[in-house]
């Protein structure tokens, strides 16, 4: 699905979010000197709002790397910095961040957007700029294959993302919900680029695998009462609901469904997989569902370095759902950067070779193989489904559906 300042403390400031008590220097421990030359890697994601627990794991999954890169003077002569945008998750707020971002002639990369409907504004500035920008969560898959499914084409040559597609994890789902002896569904989205792309992409898959939608509905993101979408659902009698889009409206859907009488799980992507639809949900969420991009991340050995890493550095909130991706994605610009800035006499000058570089980056990362197809997508296509028990998210499954 889909974030991110004269060293951190400006950013901080721009943003509106705490990060650790006093940030001086966090990005910059790793100085070489007062002669170092500064290039910036940028991050645009919900910074405040609703979606501000996922945008700040992004945020300061990025800062992690970068730290660690100016602690092992991973680029000598060089100090990277952080700048970081809100762009609250709102289209037209990310258009000019990108903006902001593009006119900073230190900015060589971003790691962003969290939303795909967000970054079909942001590509084409960063593009015209020659600014890569690598997403850690935007899961829709026109970004990289543009509009037609039967006739891919890449739109801008700029443009990564280190988590995989709606394709991908609509088709898991299905699956997922098929196993499970569940063959009724009723569908609802929120109208926005993800949810409708991800409620398509199940839709399609759960019906080739022998199950039968009997009901699909729409929400407005800005509603807060869904009894009147509940009693249209109801009568059809599904066996699940599953739903497109994100926590702050998924976690009080699911509330008011059971409340509603309509005593089925609720299913959906990695928009909802956060604790805080647990919350919103309450205690009648045990038993909802929902799938997101990549293996659990203290799965492996990579991810319980980067989480304990993460702990050490103290940051205000949790990595959450895309920390490790962000992590990814802020190392895969960095690993681009070791051959863009090594002859470079500034940064601007150092965009278009980045953007080669990343295309051609390969190395072990927190969430398994860091390397891009064609398309700018990400080789690595595992999903992993979660379930309610006990007011906790508990994995149920993962698989690898390159």
């Amino acid at each position: 699905m889909t974030m991110g300042a004269s060293l951190l403390v400006a950013s901080i400031a721009l943003a509106g979010c705490g990060s650790r008590g006093d940030n001086s220097g966090d990005t910059n421990s790793g100085d070489t000197g007062g002669n170092a030359k500064v290039a910036k890697i940028g991050v645009i994601a919900p910074l405040s709002g609703d979606l501000s627990a996922l945008g700040k794991g992004i945020q300061h999954s990025v800062e992690l790397a970068v730290k660690q890169a100016n602690d092992n003077k991973t680029i000598p002569g060089w100090t990277l910095e952080v700048e970081a945008v809100d762009d609250e998750g709102k289209a037209d707020v990310g258009k000019n961040g990108a903006t902001k971002l593009a006119g900073d002639d230190k900015v060589v990369g971003v790691v962003g957007n969290l939303n795909s409907s967000v970054s079909q504004q942001t590509q084409p500035v960063f593009s015209a700029a020659n600014i890569v920008q690598i997403s850690p969560a935007n899961t829709g898959p026109s970004l990289t294959r543009g509009a037609d499914p039967s006739a891919p084409a890449r739109p801008y040559k700029t443009y990564f993302r280190t988590c995989t597609t709606d394709i991908a994890q609509g088709g898991f789902a299905a699956q997922f919900l098929i196993d499970q002896g569940i063959k009724t569904v009723a569908t609802i989205h929120d109208k926005k680029t993800y949810g409708q792309g991800l409620v398509k992409y199940f839709t399609d898959a759960y019906k080739a695998a022998g199950g039968k939608v009997v009901a699909a509905e729409t929400i407005n993101p800005d509603e807060s009462n869904y009894a009147p979408v509940v009693s249209k659902v109801a009568p059809s009698k599904p066996g699940a609901v599953y739903y497109g889009g994100e926590y702050p409206q998924g976690g009080p859907l699911s509330k008011q469904m059971k409340a509603g009488g309509l005593n089925v799980p609720l299913m959906g992507g990695d928009g909802i997989f956060d604790p805080k639809f647990i919350e919103l949900a309450g205690s009648t969420s045990n038993g909802d569902l929902a799938t997101s991009v990549g293996e659990p991340t203290e799965n492996s050995e990579a991810g319980k370095k980067f989480l304990a890493d993460y702990e050490t550095a103290k940051y205000s909130e949790p990595s959450a759902a895309y920390g490790g991706y962000s992590y990814d994605a802020a190392n895969a610009i960095i690993e681009a950067l070791k051959v863009s800035l090594k002859d470079a006499k500034d940064a601007k000058s150092a965009r278009q070779p980045t953007v080669d570089a990343v295309g051609k980056v390969s190395f072990d990362g927190v969430t398994g193989k860091v390397s891009f197809d064609e398309y700018g997508d990400t080789l690595v296509k595992v999903i992993t489904g979660y379930k309610v028990e006990g007011g906790k998210w508990v994995s149920v499954k993962s698989a690898n559906v390159s």
